[in-house]
């Protein structure tokens, strides 16, 4: 598999360390807009082949066209949040470019998938899909994947059980405006409220957990800088779904055409990822009040989308 990366920030940086411990990466070019930083972090990283025992992976730095017939190309450029700004605000600075990259990209690898990392990754996704040129299963919002991960381990903490044995969905946006439909939620094959009575545990806060869910990455981001671990993990786990062809369902932003009765709208649902991207919506029977707050979610994203549109 050949991997490119744009963006040389702490997310798309930490990103290729993950792909060169897979060990199954053919070519990893990461692009930035500063050549100076990605010959550097390049550079840095060529050394790494002196301590991995597995196939020694191409990574070099380099241009649009270097990505010519990729398999994947993960967008990580964009301006970052500064101080007390939403991923809202950061729309108007990220559109253009966008645009302009997702142009470029398309000018050298057509049949690449596209994973969206920069904020805010659903409009930005949608305002992507809206030029016409990758269909929606090959153009991916990271979405609600990070916000998924620190729902299992908030979870996990609470009941003493591996994270990776907590079963759950952060959907809709991937910000505020998210669900966290507690009927499809379940620990060890249980609902959570089954498991928590027949092992003598306290009933869960729900809407406390969803609160501290939501607050996770921004509670590390003023006290860091940024969020790149855990973000960069979650693209890592895409990447890797759609090299195995896992056929693993995971919380992804993809444009809606009739799914959960919404449309134009670039929504996080859970979906099958194979190596073909996203490859199928999943439907899941959600309760009116869980339908009700995704519906509401993707109103808030089509006013943003639409608003943006606009402007540009």
């Amino acid at each position: 598999m050949r991997v490119g990366i744009i963006g040389a920030g702490g997310v798309g940086v930490e990103l290729v360390n993950y792909l060169l411990t897979m060990g199954n990466m053919n070519e990893i070019v990461l692009v930035n807009r500063n050549k100076d930083k990605a010959w550097a972090e390049i550079e840095d990283f060529s050394y790494v082949s002196s301590f991995t025992y597995a196939s020694n992976t191409r990574i070099h730095h380099g241009d649009y066209q270097d990505c010519a017939s990729f398999d994947v190309i993960v967008i990580t450029a964009g301006a970052t949040l500064k101080g007390n700004q939403t991923r809202d605000e950061l729309l108007g600075e990220n559109a253009a470019l966008i645009r302009t990259i997702i142009h470029e990209l398309y000018t050298y690898a057509p049949n690449a998938i596209i994973l969206m990392v920069t904020n805010p990754v659903d409009v930005l996704t949608h305002i992507a899909y809206n030029e016409g040129l990758y269909p929606r299963e090959r153009l991916i919002s990271a979405g609600t994947l990070v916000d998924t991960a620190r729902f299992m381990k908030i979870v996990s903490k609470k009941v003493g059980i591996d994270p990776k044995n907590i079963y759950g969905f952060v959907l809709g946006e991937h910000g505020k405006g998210s669900t966290l439909p507690w009927s499809i939620c379940n620990i060890c094959g249980l609902d959570v409220d089954t498991f928590c009575s027949l092992n003598g545990l306290p009933l869960l806060d729900k809407a406390q957990i969803y609160e501290d869910v939501i607050n996770a990455g921004f509670e590390i981001f003023y006290k860091k800088g940024n969020t790149n671990h855990s973000i960069a993990a979650s693209v890592f786990r895409i990447i890797r779904a759609i090299a195995n062809d896992e056929h693993s369902v995971l919380p992804l932003g993809v444009y809606l055409d009739g799914e959960y009765g919404l449309s134009d709208v670039v929504l996080n649902v859970p979906v099958v990822v194979t190596k073909e991207g996203a490859s199928k919506i999943l439907n899941y029977k959600l309760l009116p009040e869980e339908l009700e707050a995704l519906h509401v979610s993707a109103k808030v994203m089509q006013k943003m989308a639409q608003a943006v549109s606009f402007t540009l």
